[in-house]
């Protein structure tokens, strides 16, 4: 089941958003406002790009905060069963390749980041959170390059085979076949 951007969604923004700020009400702009301009719709990439756009603007970081706003609604998102599927028939799963940096796409760019971390949660700067800089856009060379800068600073310069860089290509490369 799809989550909507509703009171629950909302609750969560406005407590990770209050730990950034230590402030009662959410910010002008902020990832609660953000998310507020999304109300009763289906939770997607471009309610996240807004959160992250929103989360920046009270961080002045472009890189999501672990555990923050932008972190918690990906969070919801990926748990939220966005794989299409036909049937709940094993093999008879339809995966969606669309050479976006949709949910699908950064969901598999996070399980790579697990493997080499051990850690549930992405790096701050690693390569979810690099790729969720592109939320909804088409995975690009600037958007790889970004990703791959986030798996270096998690290997200390090197790229892993079958890590979240060669994740993303492989989802471009399924788009176009």
């Amino acid at each position: 089941m799809a989550s909507k951007v509703d009171s629950n969604l909302m609750s969560k923004m406005t407590e990770e958003e209050k730990k950034i700020t230590g402030q009662d009400h959410p910010v002008k702009g902020g990832p609660t406002a953000q998310a507020q301009k999304h109300a009763n719709q289906p939770l997607n990439s471009e309610v996240i790009r807004d959160i992250t756009k929103g989360e920046e603007k009270i961080t002045g970081n472009p890189n999501p905060t672990r555990s923050g706003p932008t972190s918690t609604a990906q969070s919801i998102l990926t748990r939220s069963g966005n794989a299409q599927t036909t049937s709940n028939t094993p093999g008879n799963q339809q995966e969606n390749h669309s050479g976006i940096l949709d949910s699908s796409t950064i969901s598999k760019v996070t399980d790579a980041e697990k493997k080499i971390t051990g850690d549930d949660q992405p790096a701050r700067g690693g390569p979810t959170a690099r790729a969720q800089q592109h939320s909804g856009e088409a995975i690009t060379s600037e958007a790889l390059h970004d990703i791959t800068e986030g798996e270096k600073k998690l290997t200390g310069g090197e790229r892993v085979k079958g890590g979240p860089t060669s994740t993303a290509q492989s989802e471009l490369a399924k788009s176009r076949s």
